[in-house]
């Protein structure tokens, strides 16, 4: 006996009644930091419109490539923010260029962002990386990137968006999709 298709399971509202309305740390560093950089964009869903309701978080090292110990390491910077989107889907995040940290077999990995997304319709966090423009050589010799395709790499590497500032949209599904990990 074939029983019919029941309806998935996906999360709700959740975020923009629950989580959204918690304290963002969208400042990993104070405004006027030297060295500091905006890192934004726009999380978009399959049809190319902006999601409205996202979380985004990212995770990385300092400077000089080392993840902060604790809560919080030099100067107060823990390495985690946290940006709910907008209503035209954007996110904004304040922070450092990260440093290049080892990767497998001796390795260095070029300088990158660690990117989780969280919105209605997931069930889990989708898991992505932002790399900088400037990092041509970096970029070429890091063992994730350089074992993507072209299109999936390019997808990775963030757009320079003004002084001191860089622009990676999200696409959660669709043409151009971002190209997410499993962890």
């Amino acid at each position: 006996m074939l029983l019919p298709l029941t309806p998935s399971q996906t999360v709700g509202p959740f975020f923009s009644i629950g989580l959204l309305h918690a304290p963002m740390l969208a400042e990993l560093v104070p405004a006027g930091t030297p060295g500091a950089i905006r890192v934004h964009g726009v999380v978009f869903d399959g049809a190319g419109e902006p999601v409205t309701d996202a979380l985004v978080e990212l995770w990385q090292a300092d400077p000089a490539g080392r993840y902060p110990a604790g809560a919080a390491g030099a100067g107060g910077f823990s390495g985690f923010g946290r940006s709910g989107t907008a209503a035209d889907g954007r996110f904004d995040f304040l922070t450092v260029k990260p440093g290049r940290v080892a990767g497998p077999a001796g390795t260095l990995q070029a300088p990158h962002l660690n990117v989780g997304i969280f919105a209605r319709g997931l069930l889990r966090r989708l898991a992505t990386r932002l790399y900088f423009p400037d990092e041509e050589a970096a970029n070429a010799e890091d063992p994730l990137l350089s074992g993507l395709a072209p299109a999936a790499r390019a997808a990775l590497i963030a757009e320079p968006a003004g002084e001191a500032s860089v622009r990676l949209d999200i696409r959660l599904q669709g043409p151009g999709q971002t190209t997410f990990f499993a962890l």
